[in-house]
């Protein structure tokens, strides 16, 4: 568990299998943001009741602040941004952060075809692994949206506005799957991915999914 002096707890799920809940906690833990972490492991049979005593929609992520709960990884993440205005979840420049809140919006409600054929996997590893044809507009999608930011907006640093936040957040996840599922990307999406996948929070993320129990 993290430091509470905020008051903010993160309900996640399994670290191996949550995506969802990768994105608002390295969020909260790249840019500094105080909570305690409660993790349930899913595909358990008492995973349901225990998501329940926390979740309105039955569902995690979902972040605690006092008698407030907010879920959604979205949702939290916007969250966040306004209760740590200071802390650049978004980007300052209003055209940069109309385009990482459409990126964002993207992620979060897209690329279906992604999440069902190359899933969240932090333990596995498979070269040579052949993407359905379904997925493949997807990939090229994220390679071109990727490699488009960080032309026109990465000049300040080495993510997708140049300084971490919350389009980088949501991306985090798809970085992995790339890297289990051996997908090869172009240019600068290729470096942009090795960027997050190299972050000290995204590492201690994988190595605590490979400690959890089960498959």
């Amino acid at each position: 568990m993290s430091a509470n002096a905020g008051g903010l707890t993160l309900v996640i799920g399994s670290k191996n299998l949550s995506s969802w809940s990768l994105r608002p906690w390295l969020l909260m833990r790249r840019l500094g943001i105080p909570f305690e972490e409660v993790l349930i492991l899913l595909d358990r049979p008492e995973t349901d009741a225990r998501i329940g005593e926390h979740s309105p929609s039955g569902f995690v992520p979902v972040l605690k602040d006092g008698g407030l709960t907010v879920w959604d990884s979205l949702a939290i993440c916007e969250y966040l941004a306004e209760r740590t205005p200071d802390r650049g979840a978004w980007p300052h420049d209003p055209a940069a952060r109309a385009v990482a809140r459409a990126v964002s919006a993207e992620m979060h409600a897209g690329f279906q075809n992604l999440r069902r054929h190359l899933p969240l996997n932090c333990r596995a590893h498979i070269p040579g692994f052949a993407v359905p044809v379904e997925a493949e507009a997807d990939i090229g999608r994220i390679n071109d949206i990727w490699g488009d930011c960080r032309r026109r907006f990465g000049a300040g640093g080495p993510f997708l506005f140049g300084r971490f936040g919350v389009a980088d957040a949501m991306y985090a996840p798809v970085a992995l799957r790339f890297s289990t599922y051996d997908v090869t990307l172009k240019g600068e999406a290729e470096a942009y991915a090795r960027t997050l996948r190299d972050l000290p929070e995204v590492r201690q993320w994988v190595a605590a999914a490979r400690l959890e129990p089960g498959e």
